[in-house]
């Protein structure tokens, strides 16, 4: 009874706190003539946006400047995952290896980039790195059509044809018999122990359909349009800012550190006595890493993966530091511009907060499925 009495207590005593400060917060706006509520976010934004996925320009509202930060930082932030959590997989596999000079560059990477502060190293990459690839005038050419220059990296693209529109169609039967085909190789691996790699076999799958979807067409759904200097300027293809690499990059390698270790921890938690019963009935050592060690390892390494995931996505809010217009960038010229903090801020954090929430569901998911496979 008097745990609860206790407990209770505190509940009150912490809604009079937050009250009290929620009414002062109102009386110091209203001093200043303010009120509370999201309405300023229809008026007229009145600035540019250097980098946006979705139409944007000074006349547009400060929802759309807000919905273009928010598409910058989602963009930056799955993109750095897949690069961060591809570098972590290969340095932690090759953390153990046996060959002496591969586990010392592995070590090395992991013990210099986790001891390197992440603002330092987002400010080397870009202005250290990328703001001194060749001027415009003098690009380098790289492999594939790549153009390098100061002002960004330039790749091939492709243009939408009238056909694209049916071929969404062919690539949405793709992801179907790519599904079907994971079904199928996970029934099997039920069934004798033994199964097919799922995830090769579907996205064989899918790329067969979406080859053959691409021949049967009479028109190409897309046209690749390829970068070329004309004078001081680069047209065609896309253009890639040095702002949006350096950060990218950044987030990639320095997160890679920490996977990479948390990875080398999974994999040394599974028992040896596994991985020699592996090798005694005949697995290669390829086949004793995907079917005996990363399913048992899995389980140990998801959950802290899922912190440094998380990481990651918070993490790009230094992008501020090098003039990326991510989420908090723009937030900030709202704030600047509006002179609402309070909405500006709350609405900042509800959407990191998003966004965490959403990456910790999907983990935790993957991780619930890893381990209902185990079992």
């Amino acid at each position: 009874m008097l745990r609860v009495s206790a407990q209770v207590a505190f509940l009150a005593l912490l809604a009079i706190l937050i009250g009290y400060l929620f009414r002062n917060m109102l009386g110091a706006l209203r001093q200043q003539g303010l009120g509370l509520g999201f309405s300023f976010l229809r008026l007229t934004a009145g600035f540019d946006i250097g980098e946006f996925l979705i139409p944007f320009s000074r006349t547009s509202t400060y929802l759309a400047a807000f919905e273009v930060g928010l598409l910058n930082t989602a963009l930056v932030s799955f993109l750095g995952i897949v690069l961060a959590t591809i570098l972590g997989v290969i340095v932690g596999v090759a953390r153990l290896s046996k060959n002496i000079l591969v586990q010392g560059l592995a070590r090395a990477y992991i013990e210099l980039l986790r001891n390197i502060p992440l603002l330092v190293m987002l400010i080397f990459w870009y202005t250290g790195l990328f703001l001194k690839l060749p001027r415009v005038n003098q690009a380098t050419s790289g492999p594939g059509g790549v153009l390098l220059t100061n002002r960004g990296i330039a790749i091939p693209w492709g243009i939408p044809t009238q056909s694209f529109g049916t071929y969404l169609f062919v690539l949405a039967a793709g992801l179907l018999a790519a599904a079907v085909t994971a079904l199928v190789c996970i029934q099997i691996g039920r069934r004798t122990g033994r199964g097919p790699l799922a995830w090769a076999w579907s996205l064989f799958a899918f790329l067969l359909v979406a080859a053959l979807g691409w021949l049967a067409l009479p028109i190409a759904p897309l046209t690749v349009d390829s970068p070329a200097l004309q004078g001081l300027r680069i047209a065609g293809g896309k253009q890639l800012s040095p702002e949006f690499m350096a950060l990218l990059s950044g987030l990639a390698v320095y997160t890679s550190a920490f996977i990479a270790d948390v990875v080398r921890a999974g994999i040394q938690a599974v028992p040896s006595g596994q991985v020699e019963a592996a090798k005694a009935i005949g697995l290669k050592d390829f086949q004793v890493l995907r079917l005996v060690v990363f399913p048992q390892a899995m389980r140990v390494i998801i959950p802290p993966l899922t912190g440094h995931y998380l990481n990651l996505t918070k993490n790009s809010s230094l992008a501020v530091a090098i003039g990326y217009p991510d989420l908090f960038s723009v937030s900030g010229t709202i704030l600047n511009q509006s002179g609402r903090a309070v909405e500006v801020i709350t609405l900042t954090m509800a959407v990191y907060l998003s966004l965490s929430l959403l990456t910790a569901v999907f983990m935790n998911w993957y991780n619930t499925r890893v381990r209902l496979i185990e079992r």
